[in-house]
């Protein structure tokens, strides 16, 4: 991290690096792009017995960079039947779900989940998700963050001080 340093010799860094819970905060797709964030999100979402949305969502992802026609194939028809069969395990809650029939899994392409991902994405962002933010999951790990900022930045202020006063 670059440190921009002000006229008295001060350093803002520590506002330039976002706090991962800030960016979570911010929108749905920061935290599915985060790791980390998955996995609290998941965590909460087994909690709230919804896990098989982002479950979805992350795998509808992976399917849509895949380049392989056998591959494609084989991971189209594990979604479908992880996730949008009458008989899924983990099945999803989406419209239109049952016009999606097996025959498509014969010939998959890339986007050919989008229109259920979309919805589940809409279902996580209208509804999980904001109970996300709210719940213990969130903001027990925003405390930790908030705490971790805390102490180097009170010491650096000290040594900083010391620095200006002894010249």
């Amino acid at each position: 991290m670059e440190h921009i340093h002000d006229g008295d010799g001060s350093s803002s860094s520590s506002h330039q690096t976002l706090k991962s819970t800030t960016k979570w905060a911010a929108s749905l797709e920061n935290l599915l792009e985060d790791p980390e964030g998955v996995k609290r999100f998941r965590e909460f979402l087994k909690k709230e017995f919804s896990e098989e949305n982002v479950l979805f969502w992350l795998a509808c992802e992976d399917f849509k960079k895949t380049q392989d026609k056998k591959q494609m194939q084989e991971k189209a028809k594990e979604i479908y039947m992880t996730f949008l069969s009458s008989k899924a395990s983990s099945q999803v809650n989406v419209e239109g779900q049952s016009r999606l029939n097996e025959k498509i899994l014969e010939e998959p392409h890339p986007l050919m989940f989008q229109k259920l991902q979309d919805q589940i994405f809409n279902l996580m962002k209208y509804d999980s998700y904001s109970r996300f933010l709210k719940s213990d999951f969130f903001l027990k790990h925003k405390r930790t963050e908030e705490e971790e900022e805390d102490p180097p930045d009170a010491q650096t202020a000290a040594k900083r001080a010391s620095r200006i006063y002894n010249t």
